[in-house]
């Protein structure tokens, strides 16, 4: 039997958040909240009774909404703003090149990489999806009906897929 997504990215959360001082983490307990009807069915039946960071469900919404609906070719700049708005970094990252961007997440920012995700689509909601490639490379926010960065998706982008990057809580 396969364990639901969300359930083994939560797993991942909690295992990592031992490698992160609890001091470096800008998770606050008192602003976590269980999802409300509403955002449940946005974010799939594997999220009941979950509670999630509302930092991160803040910046899966503010990328999909500020995302355009053709590419920019400024991904990490729109995923830098998401996550600087939604208050789940504390500074604006200074990688320049998309492909970079989980690693400066990781040694900067308190992030974990999900080992068990091999697919974007195996990606939590609310996940920083990184791609490399020959150029920039491409990153992107799992939102509940695909992706989002400078653009809208419902498909992963086409690019080798360098892995899925998630917030402690």
């Amino acid at each position: 039997m396969k364990l639901p997504q969300i359930f083994i990215a939560v797993l991942f959360v909690f295992i990592g958040a031992t490698f992160v001082r609890a001091s470096d983490s800008l998770f606050d307990p008192t602003k976590a909240q269980k999802l409300k009807p509403e955002l449940q069915a946005r974010f799939g039946p594997n999220s009941a009774g979950l509670h999630y960071d509302e930092r991160m469900i803040r910046a899966a919404e503010i990328a999909q909404k500020r995302a355009q609906p053709h590419m920019t070719w400024y991904c990490w700049r729109y995923v830098k703003n998401a996550l600087l708005e939604a208050g789940v970094i504390s500074s604006r990252p200074n990688s320049p090149w998309a492909k970079l961007a989980g690693d400066e997440l990781v040694q900067k920012y308190g992030f974990v990489k999900l080992r068990s995700v091999r697919s974007p689509l195996e990606a939590p909601v609310g996940a920083v999806l990184v791609y490399g490639g020959a150029d920039a490379g491409h990153v992107e926010i799992r939102t509940p009906s695909g992706f989002a960065s400078d653009f809208t998706s419902r498909t992963p982008y086409p690019r080798p897929f360098l892995g899925a990057y998630v917030k402690p809580s």
